[in-house]
């Protein structure tokens, strides 16, 4: 009898469960069709992998060389079959820029100028909270991009996975209605909010433990964070009820302003990410460069971003109306 990889799982199923009658059960096999099974894979491989016993199995050295092989073995195997299942895709699939982004105004940004580009192919979006859902659906070939955000120098969840572009990197900006009594500073120290409420948008990043260490080392904890949806939260900030977190580029908006915090406690990066084996990857340069065309195009829209680009020497003045995307946890 030839070995397979049936044969390994179930070698591996044995071990996991520590009995035939536990493994039979997972395996969804009568114990004495396992057992029979396990007498050919140890006739194959030349000695008992397993001692029996009234309180189960125990593996032998040979079981222990032949389960360590298989932790290798297996793995690579299954992640052989993803490549191959995703490169089929991206053959099959070539005339299309499949996005999945988190929220804001980039991800329609690039939408904007990959179907003004390309006219003839066409371009779709996916959208969650979840920077792992993203990644897990490039990854697994279901969308061909990642458009997502880190704080400071922290890797993207699973980054591993995929190849990574930076797009730009931005400080966080804190987002307060034009009433606030310190809407007229050029530049709030993270302190001076103490006593505020916050809100920012759901994730499953690293945003919010980021977040409440700068306010640690500022010396405060946050009195309460309002996680909901970006509209709920420029609605929160209007009305006075907090204030809120928010990218540089945060679109000029009625009612609002956005300032810098001192010494730039919080920042945020953003970007790309694809499979290097799927066909995206030969359309990545391009989709690379029109993300950072559709950033640049957002911070110069952005009054206070370009104030602070410019150190501080421009005129401060309230933001007139605009979008209402882009509160909360910046992306």
């Amino acid at each position: 009898m030839e070995l397979e990889l049936r044969h390994l799982k179930t070698i591996r199923a044995i071990a996991d469960a520590g009995s035939l009658t536990r493994a039979a059960s997972v395996l969804g096999l009568a114990q004495p069709a396992l057992s029979a099974q396990l007498k050919r894979i140890e006739n194959a491989l030349g000695g008992r992998l397993f001692e029996r016993g009234r309180y189960g199995v125990r593996t032998t050295p040979l079981g222990e060389l032949v389960l360590a092989r298989a932790s290798i073995v297996l793995p690579a195997v299954t992640e052989l079959q993803r490549d191959a299942v995703r490169f089929a895709r991206g053959l099959e699939e070539t005339r299309h820029f499949r996005l999945g982004g988190t929220h804001g105004p980039l991800l329609g940004g690039l939408v904007d100028r990959l179907v003004t580009a390309h006219p003839d192919i066409a371009v779709t979006t996916y959208t969650t909270w979840s920077e792992r859902e993203i990644v897990a659906s490039v990854a697994e070939g279901r969308i061909d991009y990642a458009l997502i955000g880190c704080c400071g120098a922290s890797r993207p969840p699973a980054g591993e996975r995929l190849e990574w572009r930076e797009i730009a990197s931005d400080p966080v900006f804190v987002l307060l209605a034009a009433g606030h009594p310190l809407a007229g500073r050029r530049e709030i120290g993270l302190a001076e909010l103490a006593d505020e409420a916050w809100t920012d948008v759901p994730g499953d990043g690293c945003f919010s433990d980021c977040f409440t260490a700068a306010c640690a080392r500022a010396g405060f904890t946050p009195t309460g964070v309002y996680e909901t949806d970006s509209a709920s939260c420029v609605h929160l900030v209007r009305v006075g009820r907090a204030v809120g977190l928010c990218r540089a580029t945060f679109p000029n908006t009625a009612g609002l302003v956005t300032r810098p915090l001192a010494g730039t406690p919080l920042s945020w990066r953003h970007l790309l990410g694809w499979h290097p084996a799927s066909g995206a990857a030969d359309s990545a340069p391009a989709v690379f460069e029109q993300a950072r065309a559709a950033h640049a195009e957002a911070a110069a829209r952005s009054e206070s971003y370009a104030d602070w680009l410019d150190g501080g020497s421009g005129p401060l003045a309230s933001l007139p109306p605009g979008s209402l995307h882009d509160a909360g946890r910046p992306s």
